[in-house]
């Protein structure tokens, strides 16, 4: 073991499978071209098939596809036999993948999915197998060889399987000019989609909890207001609640060298005026952004300088926008 150089190997396979993807190359051609088209029109689903580890990947194209705006779903060849063809329509489009092309649980489908007019588009390495002679649209991923040593394990081919199908999906969400909005809807769970999709209005602190203040109060009725709300500052408003300024606990310590009386003085000579407000419909990463850029914690949120909510900093950090 002591001879082995793992790094030598490691370094081997990458570019083994590098070359491989380079071959591959040649194979986006019509073909690739028409398979996009016909996904394109296809009022169904894209159902994609695979036994092995073909089916490993195919699993992961078809993640793939409806991540990216073209709805698919995965069936397992062996159970399509048992049952499972019957969620197969002729709105369908079956993509199915097979290294050899010969993978007879995919054989042994194709009269059926021929009696119901599905269109088949098939992934081989050999287009005159029996998958590639009978599909409607055949999708070549042949490489030169597999980086396993023994030429058996499937290594570069499931990679070059990989890729085109990845090729095929990147295609297609740019036919359909899918969005940032469009692929945050398709994943809410992920730190994307929440930032995507969160706007101030969902996180912002509203009603008797917004920290605020009439223009005529005093300074220390400020700080037990800053206290009772905890969030480190209070917006003034008139009896309109019109936003007239705000003062936080960065106001506070300022006002410390000024000599002062902290008990007479009205919060209107030591406040901010204005404030940095934001509406409730932006997306809350861009008020993040905005507090960073501005150096503060928090942001009024407004409607016509009418006071609607208060975003602080850490309403955003506790759902892990950023």
């Amino acid at each position: 073991m002591s001879n082995i150089n793992f790094q030598q190997i490691g370094q081997e396979v990458l570019h083994i499978e590098s070359e491989g993807l380079k071959n591959l190359k040649q194979y986006i051609n019509d073909d690739f071209n028409r398979a996009c088209q016909q996904m394109f029109v296809c009022q169904g689903k894209i159902i994609v098939m695979g036994m092995g580890k073909s089916g490993h990947i195919g699993r992961k194209i078809a993640a793939t596809f409806s991540g990216t705006g073209t709805s698919s779903f995965f069936v397992h060849p062996g159970e399509a036999s048992h049952g499972d063809l019957g969620m197969i329509t002729n709105k369908d489009t079956v993509l199915a993948i097979s290294n050899s092309g010969e993978a007879p649980e995919i054989l042994a489908l194709l009269p059926l999915l021929k009696r119901i007019e599905v269109p088949l588009i098939c992934m081989t390495n050999n287009p005159k197998s029996n998958m590639g002679k009978n599909a409607d649209i055949h999708l070549c991923i042949k490489v030169p060889k597999e980086a396993c040593p023994l030429g058996l394990a499937p290594t570069t081919s499931t990679t070059a399987t990989l890729v085109m199908g990845d090729a095929l999906a990147i295609a297609l969400l740019t036919a359909r000019g899918f969005t940032y909005t469009d692929f945050a809807l398709a994943h809410p769970g992920g730190v994307l989609g929440r930032k995507l999709l969160l706007v101030v209005r969902d996180l912002m602190t509203i009603g008797d909890d917004i920290p605020n203040i009439a223009q005529t109060a005093t300074l220390p009725e400020a700080l037990l207001e800053m206290t009772r709300k905890k969030m480190g500052m209070t917006v003034i408003c008139d009896h309109q609640r019109n936003i007239v300024g705000i003062f936080t606990d960065g106001d506070l310590r300022r006002i410390f060298d000024m000599g002062i009386d902290f008990n007479n003085v009205k919060i209107s000579d030591v406040m901010t005026s204005g404030g940095i407000q934001v509406t409730a419909n932006i997306l809350a990463v861009e008020a993040m952004n905005l507090m960073k850029s501005k150096h503060v914690t928090s942001l009024i949120v407004s409607e016509n300088n009418k006071l609607v909510g208060v975003l602080h900093m850490h309403n955003i950090l506790d759902i892990g926008v950023v």
